[in-house]
């Protein structure tokens, strides 16, 4: 199998070009080569599709071989890939995904793609469509017990489920403990995103996340954007905000006028290989 290495902010997937021929078995194929030990190394699996609707589409799995609905960095990085290599001369484009067609603006510098705005779409703030175990008619800062200790949680989903919780702090964290049993609390039926976000400013927030599936990643495009609705609805940021992860910084747009979220963010080969599956 030939592959493309790429990351947006450290988020790192594996790329492989499925416009003329499907890969077999996706979810194991993810599961052994998102090993950073014996396999590539990864986030997880990202296959570029042929699609009736849109330009393109993007399947996309997890580390652990689970399939995933929506993923912002690997949008971008998809973007780059079929600009890049020649698959489309527009420099906007449609994707397919499981959340949706998405609209991506490619901004290019010198012949290549450096960074992409996307159009995430509307978050949902309805529990049952997020989901989330609930009857509210929005989940906003209501108190969740996890191992023992009240947290105020929001929950939104951008096409995947995240909950986002305010704190300080969030550097000392141990995610490696706490992640998981946000990740498979009884109150997500189909499990959830957490983002831990420290407020900086009304420009800026800080964020770690554990994302489902793949445990604590360097950034997440969804979770920015689910981080930066639950900080405007809490009154922290306005319509728009910087978000700072550990591999870099997302700016974020939520345009009242359309009711959509904006990520812009980079976006980068890593390198190409072939691995016997």
């Amino acid at each position: 199998m030939r592959f493309t290495k790429m990351q947006g902010l450290g988020n790192d997937y594996v790329y492989v070009n499925c416009l003329e021929r499907q890969l077999e078995n996706p979810n194991a194929v993810s599961a052994k080569i998102s090993d950073r030990h014996f396999g590539i190394g990864s986030d997880g699996l990202v296959l570029i599709c042929p699609s009736e609707q849109a330009d393109f589409r993007m399947d996309m799995f997890n580390a652990d071989g689970s399939q995933a609905e929506m993923c912002g960095n690997a949008i971008r990085c998809v973007g780059k890939y079929v600009f890049d290599k020649g698959l489309t001369k527009k420099e906007t484009i449609t994707i397919e995904t499981l959340a949706g067609i998405k609209t991506l603006e490619l901004r290019v510098a010198g012949g290549a793609v450096e960074a992409v705005r996307v159009n995430m779409g509307s978050p949902e703030l309805h529990p049952e469509k997020i989901p989330i175990q609930s009857g509210l008619e929005q989940f906003l800062q209501q108190p969740v017990m996890v191992d023992g200790k009240e947290y105020k949680v929001t929950g939104v989903s951008m096409g995947n489920p995240h909950a986002v919780t305010f704190m300080e702090h969030i550097a000392d964290l141990p995610l490696p403990v706490l992640g998981p049993k946000f990740e498979n609390h009884p109150l997500f039926p189909k499990r959830i995103n957490t983002e831990f976000v420290e407020p900086v400013d009304r420009n800026t927030i800080k964020m770690r996340v554990w994302e489902r599936g793949a445990g604590e990643t360097l950034a997440c495009g969804t979770g920015a954007c689910a981080s930066m609705v639950a900080a405007h609805l809490a009154g922290l940021v306005g319509e728009e905000a910087d978000v700072a992860l550990l591999g870099g910084t997302l700016h974020i747009e939520w345009n009242k006028a359309d009711n959509c979220v904006y990520m812009t963010g980079p976006c980068a080969f890593v390198f190409e290989g072939e691995i016997d599956l």
